[in-house]
């Protein structure tokens, strides 16, 4: 193992995978490193793999767990994965013994939640951040909006006071997009990821209500330490990294594409 300030490079042992449908897949690897905040996330590798870097993943949840020697603290962490390219697709499709390379814990996590009522915006695969802050505060202090195209996944760990599920088809929960059916004004602070047109919409709403609003962004993420500068994001500020300025970033300062 390889550390460096907060953060190390290990090669580990794929614990699990699970798949759901043909393009989402769920792993879950040991992890001996320094343990993760919720919204940072790892660059995940295939040790066997036909990429030469590794693909930025949120994670999904962390469970601590003692094992080894006295003092030695480690634990699982889990990953929930889209199959979009070939980097993806060989994680999807990894299997229990397999070798993986982890670097992390990477990027700022979410800012403590606010007193009040809160509400979880996601998108897709933009679950997976929000499952591991879910996991951070006490049930039923916060409710749910998730939106997919058709079916859902990761929505387990989730304890919401109340939950609005919603899919482009209607497969599952409201027929639509998940931003239809929110309204910010009820609550105190928003935590929003998932696809930029969404997080557009969640901002502005949000603008509109003078609700806090944060956003956990999607960039291509090279390096992952901000030394390439290939994953800039346009805010107030001029440009910024998403990789250690992010990804989580104030609504207020980012600068969308019209």
């Amino acid at each position: 193992m390889a550390c460096t300030g907060d953060r190390a490079f290990v090669e580990t042992t794929l614990l699990s995978g699970q798949a759901i449908g043909t393009d989402i897949g769920i792993i879950e690897c040991a992890w001996a490193g320094p343990p993760p905040l919720p919204g940072q996330f790892f660059l995940v590798r295939a040790r066997r793999s036909s990429v030469l870097l590794g693909r930025a993943i949120s994670v999904f949840g962390w469970e601590p767990r003692r094992h080894g020697g006295a003092g030695q603290a480690g634990g699982v962490l889990r990953f929930l994965i889209a199959r979009r390219g070939r980097g993806s697709a060989e994680l999807v499709e990894l299997v229990p013994g397999d070798i993986v390379e982890l670097t992390g814990p990477l990027g700022s996590g979410w800012p403590a939640t606010a007193e009040g009522r809160t509400a979880l915006v996601a998108g897709g695969v933009g679950i997976a951040p929000l499952a591991f802050l879910a996991g951070s505060v006490p049930a039923g202090s916060y409710d749910l909006y998730a939106g997919f195209r058709s079916g859902s996944y990761g929505l387990d760990t989730f304890q919401p006071e109340h939950a609005t599920i919603a899919t482009d088809d209607g497969s599952v929960g409201r027929h639509g997009r998940i931003t239809e059916f929110f309204e910010p004004g009820a609550y105190a602070a928003v935590y929003a990821c998932g696809p930029e047109p969404m997080l557009r919409a969640v901002a502005k709403a949000c603008a509109a209500t003078g609700t806090a609003c944060y956003l956990s962004l999607e960039r291509r993420m090279a390096c992952g330490v901000g030394a390439c500068l290939g994953c800039t994001v346009s805010t107030v500020a001029g440009n910024r990294r998403c990789c250690v300025d992010g990804p989580v970033f104030d609504a207020r300062e980012v600068l969308f594409d019209d």
